[in-house]
C-alpha cells in the first residue's frame, strides 16, 4: 500500500468513526424490498438499532419497505418529509453508478446530509474526494452494519 493509499484509508476510517457517532436518519439508495438482499438486511439491522431508514428506490417509489414509504430520490424524500433531517446517504449501487448518488448527497448538504457511504465493494475515489471537499464525511468499501457492530462493541455508538 502506498503512502497516498494509506492516508486515504486513514481518512475513510476517521470518517466512519465520526459519521456513526452522529448518524440518526439514513437514506438508502438502492434499498431492495427483498429480505435476502444485502441492502435490506443492512437497513433492517440499522433500523433495529434505532436509526430511521428512508428507502430510495425509483422502481419501488410509493410502496413501503421496512415499514417506510419509498421515494425515488433523496430530494423527493426531503420535500415529502420536511421535519426529518436525513444525515446519511448510504449507497447500494454498482461503483459505476455512484456519481449521481454522490452528487445528490452533496446537493443535499444544505438540508442536513453530512455523510455519503458507499457499501462494501463499492468505490468511487474521485466522487468521494468531491464529497469530502464539499464538507461531507465520505466512506467507500465499508459495510455500515459491520462498522456499526465494531463500534457498538467498543461503546462508541448506540
Amino acid at each position: 500500500m502506498t503512502e497516498t493509499e494509506a492516508t486515504w484509508q486513514e481518512q475513510i476510517d476517521a470518517d466512519v468513526d465520526a459519521s456513526l457517532s452522529e448518524m440518526s436518519t439514513i437514506a438508502v439508495i438502492g434499498l431492495s424490498p427483498k429480505p435476502e438482499r444485502d441492502s435490506h438486511r443492512v437497513s433492517a439491522y440499522m433500523q433495529q438499532h434505532g436509526y430511521r431508514i428512508i428507502p430510495i428506490n425509483p422502481a419501488a417509489a410509493g410502496s413501503e419497505i421496512l415499514g417506510e414509504r419509498v421515494y425515488s430520490s433523496v430530494s423527493e424524500a426531503q420535500e415529502a418529509l420536511p421535519e426529518v433531517e436525513i444525515d446519511t446517504v448510504n449507497v447500494f449501487r454498482r461503483s459505476v453508478d455512484t456519481d449521481k448518488p454522490i452528487a445528490d448527497a452533496i446537493a443535499a448538504r444544505a438540508d442536513g446530509v453530512r455523510t455519503v457511504w458507499l457499501q462494501l465493494g463499492i468505490v468511487n475515489p474521485d466522487g468521494l474526494k468531491q464529497a469530502r471537499e464539499a464538507g461531507l464525511f465520505a466512506i467507500e468499501d465499508k459495510c455500515l452494519m459491520v462498522e456499526h457492530r465494531r463500534l457498538v462493541s467498543s461503546d462508541r455508538v448506540r
